[in-house]
């Protein structure tokens, strides 16, 4: 542990006057912490904190999020500069790497995703065992999953190159296990990756181009698509993310990992609020019901609530939001949509919400799912696509937590603590007995 310890915490039980002295660590930004790791030792007693809110499990250098002041760094970058001045790819190498490539690393790291973006052969096949309409996300958590009965060359965890060939592999075959899922719902023909063309340019022609016709990729889509990628790269120690140390912490292969993650973040509460989004649109169905609509949000016996807006982490504003909004124009702009009511809907409930008092008072600003949500509908992704489209982007940041914990001398597997409300020790009762 390098956290600093500047000064320590007493905590003692009232009942037996019994006290312990916790060291508080320090790191680089944010708050102290106090160290339990004795606390059971010293008072016999352990913490309860469900959801490990209030709980740093581990030590990490990549991403910092401060949710009253709305900061997202990487490695120390604002995720702004990030997203207006960078690229995915070059991200996804500061994230795992720790600093930004010079201009040999950046060549030699995308012709290496470029060179692993094909899939196995086989794998071809594997998309056949799934039903027609199976979810994008079922499809892609089983396909990731089977990488690893594909390629035991870089299954070594201890070996720092075996670890580095399956963090470029996962990077790069993800867009390509995404689009062939996409593809294999719709009945089309799978389309292979081309080594001439960008990560996200790439990305959008597997999904949209078809083998009847030439398809050539906007790039006002294309750097939109790289933009989402890079806000959604990684965002310190979500549910997700947590999902995949933890299982890193047994000594999983990386592919079983990061299989993990993508099932953690199906969940509606995760990776699934931007497509909340538009089936919030779709209920509100017009500009008119938008004023009802926000009455019944502010009843708090309704059950109605504001899908986008607002964020778990920041308390504040979302310093991804503002991005995607100046890119969700763009891409409007582009595709030359002015008369699609959803996406009206969306700016006029945008330019309410902000304005009134009760959202503004309690720092309920849109979020990066909210423009996310529209972006996407616009490229003419389904919303079965949204959660894919994240998992995408997150395994940069997974794969970059996984490869930092096994890397941590003192990683440990994790094993969580209870409390514990069931039945005291009881005996056996024999069948004829019980009544």
């Amino acid at each position: 542990m390098s956290g600093t310890a500047t000064s320590s915490v007493t905590i003692s039980l009232d009942e037996t006057g019994q006290s312990a002295k916790l060291p508080l660590l320090s790191g680089s930004l944010g708050p102290a912490v106090a160290d339990i790791r004795k606390l059971h030792a010293d008072l016999g007693i352990f913490t309860y904190d469900p959801g490990y809110g209030g709980t740093a499990a581990c030590e990490s250098k990549i991403t910092y999020i401060d949710g009253d002041e709305g900061v997202l760094l990487h490695r120390g970058y604002p995720i702004a500069q990030l997203a207006e001045q960078s690229t995915f790819l070059e991200v996804g190498y500061l994230l795992l790497h720790g600093e930004l490539p010079d201009a040999v690393q950046s060549r030699d790291f995308v012709a290496q995703i470029t060179n692993h973006t094909l899939l196995h052969e086989q794998l071809r096949h594997f998309y056949n065992g799934f039903r027609r309409d199976a979810h994008p996300m079922a499809i892609i958590c089983g396909v990731v999953g089977a990488l690893s009965a594909f390629y035991h060359d870089s299954l070594d965890i201890n070996d720092p190159a075996h670890r580095e060939l399956s963090a470029l592999r996962l990077i790069a075959k993800m867009p390509t296990i995404a689009g062939w899922a996409f593809k294999y719902a719709q009945g089309m023909p799978f389309v292979y990756p081309r080594n001439d063309l960008g990560y996200a340019e790439n990305f959008l022609h597997m999904m949209f181009a078809m083998p009847s016709e030439p398809y050539k990729v906007s790039p006002v889509l294309a750097r939109a698509m790289d933009r989402i990628l890079i806000l959604h790269a990684d965002h310190e120690q979500n549910a997700s993310t947590s999902t995949v140390r933890l299982a890193g912490s047994t000594g999983a292969n990386p592919f079983a990992c990061i299989a993990a993650g993508i099932a953690s973040l199906w969940g509606p509460s995760h990776g699934g609020a931007n497509e909340a989004v538009l089936k919030m649109l779709n209920e509100i169905g017009s500009k008119d019901h938008i004023p009802d609509f926000i009455r019944r949000v502010k009843d708090k016996t309704s059950g109605v609530k504001l899908m986008g807006f607002g964020h778990r982490v920041y308390k504040n504003f979302d310093p991804r939001a503002k991005i995607m909004q100046a890119t969700c124009h763009e891409v409007l702009g582009e595709l030359g949509i002015k008369d699609e009511p959803l996406l009206e809907l969306a700016v006029e409930l945008e330019k309410i919400a902000i304005e009134d008092e009760y959202f503004v008072s309690r720092k309920l600003y849109p979020n990066v799912d909210f423009y996310s949500g529209i972006i996407l509908k616009a490229m003419g992704i389904p919303t079965s696509m949204f959660t894919v489209l994240f998992a995408v982007a997150r395994t940069v940041g997974w794969i970059s937590q996984w490869k930092e914990m096994i890397e941590e001398p003192g990683q440990r597997i994790g094993r969580p603590r209870q409390i514990y409300t069931g039945s005291r020790q009881r005996d056996f009762v024999p069948l004829h007995q019980r009544g």
